[in-house]
Protein backbone atom coordinates (compact mmCIF):
# COMPACT_ATOMS: atom_id res chain seq x y z
CA UNK A 1 0.00 0.00 0.00
CA UNK A 2 0.86 3.39 -0.61
CA UNK A 3 3.15 4.93 2.18
CA UNK A 4 2.40 8.89 1.13
CA UNK A 5 2.28 11.54 3.89
CA UNK A 6 0.85 13.31 1.22
CA UNK A 7 -3.33 13.22 0.66
CA UNK A 8 -3.87 10.70 -1.36
CA UNK A 9 -5.34 11.28 -4.90
CA UNK A 10 -7.51 8.32 -5.00
CA UNK A 11 -9.30 6.48 -2.09
CA UNK A 12 -10.58 3.44 -3.07
CA UNK A 13 -13.21 2.33 -0.77
CA UNK A 14 -13.83 -1.33 0.27
CA UNK A 15 -17.25 -2.61 1.93
CA UNK A 16 -16.70 -5.87 3.77
CA UNK A 17 -18.51 -8.39 5.69
CA UNK A 18 -17.18 -11.36 5.96
CA UNK A 19 -14.78 -11.45 3.63
CA UNK A 20 -11.51 -12.88 4.72
CA UNK A 21 -11.14 -15.37 1.57
CA UNK A 22 -11.98 -12.71 -1.25
CA UNK A 23 -10.47 -9.75 0.27
CA UNK A 24 -6.64 -10.44 0.22
CA UNK A 25 -7.13 -10.43 -3.60
CA UNK A 26 -8.78 -7.54 -4.05
CA UNK A 27 -6.57 -5.50 -1.81
CA UNK A 28 -3.52 -6.62 -4.20
CA UNK A 29 -5.75 -5.85 -6.90
CA UNK A 30 -5.89 -2.26 -6.32
CA UNK A 31 -2.51 -2.02 -4.92
CA UNK A 32 -1.14 -3.20 -7.97
CA UNK A 33 -3.72 -1.01 -9.98
CA UNK A 34 -2.66 2.19 -8.75
CA UNK A 35 0.52 1.62 -8.78
CA UNK A 36 0.84 0.69 -12.00
CA UNK A 37 -1.24 4.05 -12.97
CA UNK A 38 1.39 6.30 -11.22
CA UNK A 39 -1.00 7.78 -8.53
CA UNK A 40 -0.84 8.10 -5.34
CA UNK A 41 -3.91 6.22 -3.43
CA UNK A 42 -5.16 4.84 -0.27
CA UNK A 43 -7.18 1.64 0.49
CA UNK A 44 -10.30 2.43 3.32
CA UNK A 45 -11.95 -1.04 4.24
CA UNK A 46 -15.35 -1.14 6.17
CA UNK A 47 -15.50 -3.57 8.28
CA UNK A 48 -19.60 -3.58 8.33
CA UNK A 49 -19.94 -5.92 11.76
CA UNK A 50 -17.90 -9.06 10.67
CA UNK A 51 -17.42 -12.35 12.37
CA UNK A 52 -14.75 -14.18 11.04
CA UNK A 53 -10.96 -12.29 10.14
CA UNK A 54 -12.27 -9.79 7.41
CA UNK A 55 -10.61 -6.35 9.84
CA UNK A 56 -6.91 -8.41 10.46
CA UNK A 57 -6.63 -9.60 6.54
CA UNK A 58 -7.48 -5.82 5.93
CA UNK A 59 -5.06 -4.36 8.50
CA UNK A 60 -2.10 -7.12 7.23
CA UNK A 61 -2.48 -5.46 3.84
CA UNK A 62 -2.13 -2.05 5.19
CA UNK A 63 -5.45 -0.81 4.45
CA UNK A 64 -7.13 1.83 6.81
CA UNK A 65 -10.07 0.18 8.27
CA UNK A 66 -13.51 1.78 9.19
CA UNK A 67 -15.48 -0.11 11.82
CA UNK A 68 -19.49 -0.46 11.81
CA UNK A 69 -22.26 -1.80 12.73
CA UNK A 70 -24.84 -1.70 10.21
CA UNK A 71 -25.09 -4.31 8.08
CA UNK A 72 -25.98 -2.20 4.91
CA UNK A 73 -24.23 -1.52 2.15
CA UNK A 74 -25.08 1.93 1.57
CA UNK A 75 -24.26 2.92 5.07
CA UNK A 76 -20.80 0.94 4.20
CA UNK A 77 -19.69 2.82 1.26
CA UNK A 78 -20.93 6.15 2.95
CA UNK A 79 -18.91 5.42 6.24
CA UNK A 80 -15.73 4.43 3.84
CA UNK A 81 -15.89 7.81 1.70
CA UNK A 82 -16.29 9.93 4.63
CA UNK A 83 -13.03 8.64 5.98
CA UNK A 84 -11.47 8.51 3.01
CA UNK A 85 -8.78 11.34 2.36
CA UNK A 86 -8.61 11.68 -1.18
CA UNK A 87 -10.68 13.79 -3.94
CA UNK A 88 -11.19 10.68 -5.75
CA UNK A 89 -13.39 8.32 -4.35
CA UNK A 90 -13.57 5.06 -6.06
CA UNK A 91 -15.79 1.74 -4.60
CA UNK A 92 -14.50 -1.54 -4.81
CA UNK A 93 -16.47 -4.39 -3.50
CA UNK A 94 -14.60 -7.21 -1.67
CA UNK A 95 -15.05 -9.67 -4.21
CA UNK A 96 -14.06 -7.21 -7.33
CA UNK A 97 -11.22 -6.95 -9.07
CA UNK A 98 -10.17 -4.08 -11.48
CA UNK A 99 -6.60 -3.23 -13.37
CA UNK A 100 -5.08 -0.02 -14.01
CA UNK A 101 -7.08 0.69 -17.05
CA UNK A 102 -9.99 1.07 -14.35
CA UNK A 103 -7.68 3.92 -12.35
CA UNK A 104 -6.73 5.74 -15.77
CA UNK A 105 -10.07 5.40 -16.90
CA UNK A 106 -11.34 7.02 -13.53
CA UNK A 107 -8.95 10.04 -13.75
CA UNK A 108 -9.26 10.61 -17.32
CA UNK A 109 -13.16 10.71 -16.96
CA UNK A 110 -13.55 12.95 -13.95
CA UNK A 111 -10.85 15.41 -15.26
CA UNK A 112 -13.20 15.32 -18.43
CA UNK A 113 -15.68 17.00 -16.10
CA UNK A 114 -17.88 13.94 -15.89
CA UNK A 115 -19.46 13.50 -12.78
CA UNK A 116 -18.67 10.22 -12.11
CA UNK A 117 -19.32 6.28 -13.38
CA UNK A 118 -18.89 2.48 -13.62
CA UNK A 119 -17.75 -0.17 -15.91
CA UNK A 120 -19.43 -2.73 -17.16
CA UNK A 121 -19.08 -6.62 -15.30
CA UNK A 122 -17.64 -9.71 -16.60
CA UNK A 123 -17.12 -13.23 -13.82
CA UNK A 124 -14.72 -14.40 -12.23
CA UNK A 125 -14.82 -17.69 -13.52
CA UNK A 126 -17.50 -20.91 -14.50
CA UNK A 127 -21.20 -19.69 -13.58
CA UNK A 128 -24.26 -22.28 -14.01
CA UNK A 129 -25.77 -22.22 -17.59
CA UNK A 130 -29.00 -20.64 -16.78
CA UNK A 131 -26.99 -17.48 -15.74
CA UNK A 132 -25.28 -16.60 -19.20
CA UNK A 133 -28.86 -15.79 -20.84
CA UNK A 134 -30.03 -14.09 -17.94
CA UNK A 135 -26.78 -11.91 -17.61
CA UNK A 136 -26.19 -11.30 -20.91
CA UNK A 137 -30.28 -9.62 -20.90
CA UNK A 138 -29.23 -7.97 -17.61
CA UNK A 139 -25.80 -6.18 -19.69
CA UNK A 140 -28.04 -5.30 -22.79
CA UNK A 141 -31.27 -3.30 -20.34
CA UNK A 142 -29.15 -1.50 -17.46
CA UNK A 143 -25.45 -1.56 -18.87
CA UNK A 144 -25.93 -0.71 -22.44
CA UNK A 145 -29.63 0.70 -22.55
CA UNK A 146 -30.09 2.61 -19.49
CA UNK A 147 -25.95 3.38 -18.68
CA UNK A 148 -26.10 2.63 -15.30
CA UNK A 149 -23.33 1.82 -12.91
CA UNK A 150 -23.22 -1.69 -10.46
CA UNK A 151 -22.28 -1.47 -7.22
CA UNK A 152 -18.87 -3.61 -7.23
CA UNK A 153 -17.45 -0.48 -8.71
CA UNK A 154 -18.45 3.00 -9.04
CA UNK A 155 -16.18 6.15 -8.85
CA UNK A 156 -16.92 10.23 -8.63
CA UNK A 157 -15.38 13.36 -7.01
CA UNK A 158 -15.39 14.07 -3.14
CA UNK A 159 -17.25 17.15 -4.29
CA UNK A 160 -20.07 15.53 -6.33
CA UNK A 161 -20.24 13.13 -3.73
CA UNK A 162 -21.30 15.34 -1.36
CA UNK A 163 -23.05 17.28 -3.64
CA UNK A 164 -25.47 14.40 -4.30
CA UNK A 165 -26.05 13.18 -1.01
CA UNK A 166 -23.52 10.07 -0.98
CA UNK A 167 -25.99 6.77 -1.55
CA UNK A 168 -29.29 6.41 -0.07
CA UNK A 169 -29.28 5.06 3.32
CA UNK A 170 -33.41 4.17 2.57
CA UNK A 171 -32.43 1.37 0.80
CA UNK A 172 -30.75 -1.62 1.55
CA UNK A 173 -30.54 -2.85 -2.11
CA UNK A 174 -30.18 -0.96 -5.61
CA UNK A 175 -29.03 1.85 -4.00
CA UNK A 176 -25.98 2.15 -7.46
CA UNK A 177 -29.37 2.61 -9.81
CA UNK A 178 -30.44 5.41 -7.72
CA UNK A 179 -26.41 6.91 -6.93
CA UNK A 180 -25.97 6.42 -10.57
CA UNK A 181 -29.12 8.76 -11.19
CA UNK A 182 -27.98 11.23 -9.22
CA UNK A 183 -24.59 11.75 -10.85
CA UNK A 184 -25.95 12.01 -14.28
CA UNK A 185 -28.23 14.99 -12.95
CA UNK A 186 -25.29 16.83 -11.88
CA UNK A 187 -22.81 16.16 -14.29
CA UNK A 188 -22.79 12.77 -16.73
CA UNK A 189 -22.49 9.58 -15.99
CA UNK A 190 -19.60 7.27 -17.94
CA UNK A 191 -19.14 3.56 -17.95
CA UNK A 192 -15.50 2.83 -18.89
CA UNK A 193 -15.26 -0.07 -21.26
CA UNK A 194 -12.52 -2.26 -19.70
CA UNK A 195 -15.08 -4.64 -17.57
CA UNK A 196 -14.45 -5.41 -13.60
CA UNK A 197 -14.00 -8.46 -12.78
CA UNK A 198 -16.50 -9.78 -9.93
CA UNK A 199 -17.60 -12.62 -8.43
CA UNK A 200 -19.96 -15.04 -9.46
CA UNK A 201 -20.19 -17.02 -5.92
CA UNK A 202 -23.96 -15.89 -5.08
CA UNK A 203 -24.55 -17.38 -8.53
CA UNK A 204 -23.26 -20.59 -8.06
CA UNK A 205 -24.68 -20.50 -4.34
CA UNK A 206 -28.41 -20.21 -4.83
CA UNK A 207 -31.11 -21.47 -7.23
CA UNK A 208 -32.51 -20.33 -10.11
CA UNK A 209 -35.72 -20.15 -8.92
CA UNK A 210 -34.14 -18.49 -5.70
CA UNK A 211 -33.10 -15.77 -7.55
CA UNK A 212 -36.40 -15.36 -9.76
CA UNK A 213 -38.27 -15.05 -6.40
CA UNK A 214 -36.25 -12.25 -5.28
CA UNK A 215 -36.55 -10.25 -8.75
CA UNK A 216 -39.94 -11.09 -9.04
CA UNK A 217 -40.49 -9.66 -5.37
CA UNK A 218 -38.84 -6.56 -6.56
CA UNK A 219 -40.27 -5.92 -9.72
CA UNK A 220 -43.31 -5.97 -8.33
CA UNK A 221 -43.29 -4.03 -4.87
CA UNK A 222 -41.24 -1.90 -6.34
CA UNK A 223 -38.53 0.04 -4.19
CA UNK A 224 -40.26 -0.51 -0.98
CA UNK A 225 -39.02 -3.75 -1.12
CA UNK A 226 -35.48 -3.08 -0.83
CA UNK A 227 -36.05 -0.18 2.33
CA UNK A 228 -35.82 -3.45 4.77
CA UNK A 229 -32.82 -6.27 5.05
CA UNK A 230 -35.53 -8.90 5.52
CA UNK A 231 -36.17 -11.00 2.25
CA UNK A 232 -33.10 -9.89 0.53
CA UNK A 233 -30.56 -12.79 0.98
CA UNK A 234 -28.77 -12.47 -2.44
CA UNK A 235 -27.31 -9.39 -0.84
CA UNK A 236 -27.49 -10.09 3.02
CA UNK A 237 -27.93 -13.58 3.28
CA UNK A 238 -24.03 -14.38 4.35
CA UNK A 239 -23.56 -17.63 2.71
CA UNK A 240 -19.93 -17.75 1.26
CA UNK A 241 -18.15 -20.33 -1.26
CA UNK A 242 -15.81 -22.95 1.09
CA UNK A 243 -13.29 -23.27 -2.02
Amino acid sequence: MSTEERVPAVSFVVPAYNEERELPATLRCIARAAQEAGCTYEVVVVNDGSTDQTREVARQLGARIVDIQRRQIAAARNAGARAARGNVLVFVDADTHISSAHVTGVLRTLAGGIAGGGAWLRFDRKVPSWVRPFFAMFTLLYFRLLRLGAGAFLFTTRTNFDLIGGFDENYFAAEEFFFSLALRKVGGFKLLPEPATTSARKLRLYSAAKLLRQLVAITLRGPRVVTSRANLDLWYGGERETR
